[in-house]
């Protein structure tokens, strides 16, 4: 059952991995590991070393860059079945391998270029060298545990908790503190913690910019409710009935007097009740779900004793669960990965802008490049479009512009210390360039602020071409610029707003549209309303709308408050068919540019 297990389960993490498009934080990852560094300003430098042998091995495609990571992501339940079965027997091992790979967390490790898949496996080297410590030390017990520190530390800062945690339940035992006196065992930590050298040493450089960003800038360090949603969210994500047997197995674990398995409860248990803790005052922005998955994989090989004791109907449904979990999870990404999915999904809270996009903006940048003169500089408006057209383009050193999420996701001292943070006009003098946005990567209140952020920039922002994919929900502006001086007001691309009829509102054949809509630096001549892409209706345009000046004082169209339109959509009988229709505006400004604004769907009856 394991062997069917891991193939199948493999095989299809190579499918969903090979037709993935690629995630932006694995696209820095291949732009790190095209500048091979010790460490980096985000990570430690394996991950980057790992996509760059992925590259060298298969080329530069996403399945070659998550190569690496497969491959590691296979042995992590092959070394839980060794674990297992050394401590607890022959069938406990196969089970609790069986497990592993049901986990979610666990068995779709390796589908995305990240650092949890090393991270998973430096981590049972550490649970299983601790486990045989506990009974003899012996110099191929401490040189595992020298790989594990060493391995753990060159994946991610926080493999930090994992260290902590694990002297914590060595030192609480008395096996574990004999151990710890051991020579060999001091020599394997040595070991371990010189493998930390390289980030240190680039913080040191670096004004601890890394450690400021994982440990200060990222978190509130301020008590929030919000963790109290941890264990819901960890049950669903484990499986519930697994969720509960492993709370159950380290509740044994830490009322038993066995060894091996109080220091598989102490160390799980740890680890996911100490980020629960964590949670209250850490950050909430980021994805965070997946740091408990070291502690679930500790506990695991406490599983099948649990298991054993339930009825033969609830292991069945532990199994399926946790089954139908994998399944789902892998087929969110295997949905993603679909274009079609992802455009009919536009409108939706969960849609994947993270993965969206960035094949048709890689053709939209080379067919804009083809029309420029030779040697036209490319600069992107930050890391996540630098790296993904990067990638797409095979180019590691595109230029960035200085960007806010370049410094919310720790990005920015790296692409200083490259050299790719572009200092915009002043630095490319008259150069002709081709500057990419992305106007749906920051919030739309900021959205305003970040054009006149531009404008300092660069200057007066030309007509834009607009780039807007699954009808606008990813969005990216291409502007042209031909190097000449360019002088006056701050020109942006225009904001709009459709009040009504809202998302997914149901409309008859006629129908009032109304909303507002604004272009700093010119105005706008006019707004056309647009369903499915083809005009319906031209709006009156101009009726005053005072309270966008309060939202946005520095606003400069010359028409506030006049900034107000109304239409009203006739539908001919035979035109449009009932159902779920895609409404949007095409905006066309006083300087002769036109936009095509972002779509709603709506229900036509």
């Amino acid at each position: 059952m394991f062997w069917v297990l891991w193939v199948a389960v493999l095989a299809i993490k190579l499918v969903v991995a090979a037709r993935l498009p690629l995630f932006v934080d694995e696209a820095f990852y291949w732009q790190e590991g095209q500048h091979l560094a010790a460490a980096y300003s985000d990570l430690p430098g394996l991950t980057a070393w790992l996509t760059r042998l992925g590259t060298l091995v298969g080329g530069d495609h996403a399945f070659a860059v998550r190569l690496p990571f497969l491959l590691i992501a296979a042995l992590v339940p092959c070394l839980m079945v060794h674990i297992a079965a050394r401590e607890f027997g022959a069938r406990a091992g196969w089970l609790a391998g069986c497990f592993t790979l049901l986990l979610p967390l666990a068995g779709s490790l390796g589908v995305m270029a990240l650092p949890d898949a090393a991270m998973a496996l430096a981590t049972l080297l550490c649970v299983d060298a601790g486990a045989r410590l506990l009974r003899q030390v012996t110099p191929e017990t401490a040189l595992e545990l020298a790989v594990g520190l060493a391995l753990g530390a060159l994946c991610h800062y926080r493999f930090i908790a994992v260290i902590g945690v694990g002297f914590i339940a060595l030192a609480m035992l008395a096996e574990g503190r004999r151990a710890l006196r051991d020579v060999r065992v001091l020599v394997a930590i040595a070991f371990g913690a010189s493998a930390w050298a390289p980030l240190v040493a680039w913080n040191l450089d670096n004004a601890d910019a890394g450690l400021r960003f994982q440990l200060v800038d990222r978190h509130p360090w301020a008590f929030h409710a919000d963790a109290v949603w941890f264990i819901a969210i960890q049950a669903l994500l484990v499986t519930p009935l697994l969720f509960a047997a492993l709370a159950v197995a380290a509740r044994r674990g830490l009322a038993g007097i066995d060894a091996p398995h109080r220091y598989f409860a102490l160390l799980g248990a740890g680890v996911v009740v100490g980020f629960f803790a964590l949670g209250f005052f850490a950050d909430t922005e980021r994805v965070s779900f997946h740091w408990p998955l070291p502690g679930y994989l500790a506990l695991l090989p406490l599983l099948p004793a649990v298991l054993w004791r339930w009825p033969r109907g609830w292991r069945l449904a532990t199994a399926w669960l946790a089954g139908l979990g994998l399944v789902a999870n892998l087929g969110y990404y295997l949905a993603v990965s679909q274009p079609g999915v992802r455009e009919r999904n536009a409108a939706e809270k969960w849609y994947p802008s993270n993965f969206s996009g960035w094949e048709p903006l890689a053709r939209a940048v080379r067919a804009r490049l083809a029309a420029m003169p030779a040697g036209t500089r490319l600069v992107a408006d930050n890391f996540k479009i630098g790296a993904e057209l990067g990638f797409a383009l095979g180019d590691p050193r595109i230029a960035v512009l200085d960007h806010p999420i370049n410094h919310k996701h720790g990005r920015a001292p790296q692409l200083r210390l490259w050299g790719l943070q572009s200092a915009g006009r002043a630095e490319w003098g008259d150069e002709p360039v081709l500057v990419v946005v992305g106007a749906t990567e920051i919030k739309y209140r900021d959205l305003l602020a970040r054009y006149h952020d531009l404008c300092a920039m660069v200057g007066p922002l030309p007509p834009a071409e607009v780039l807007n994919i699954d009808h606008g929900r990813q969005r990216f502006l291409l502007f042209a610029m031909d190097g000449k001086p360019v002088h006056g007001d701050c020109t942006t691309p225009a904001m709009a707003w459709v009040d009504t009829p809202v998302a997914d509102a149901r409309v008859g054949r006629r129908f009032k549209v109304n909303g507002w809509a604004f272009k700093d630096g010119v105005g706008l001549a006019g707004i056309d309303v647009m369903l499915d892409g083809q005009v319906v209706a031209q709006a009156r345009y101009g009726r005053a709308f005072p309270g966008l000046t309060d939202a946005w004082p520095q606003s400069s169209d010359p028409q506030h408050p006049n900034v107000g339109f109304d239409a009203e959509v006739s539908l001919p009988p035979e035109s449009f068919r009932p159902g779920r229709h895609w409404l949007g505006l095409r905006l066309r400004g006083r300087d002769g540019s036109e936009e095509t604004w972002a779509e709603r769907p709506i229900q036509l009856e």
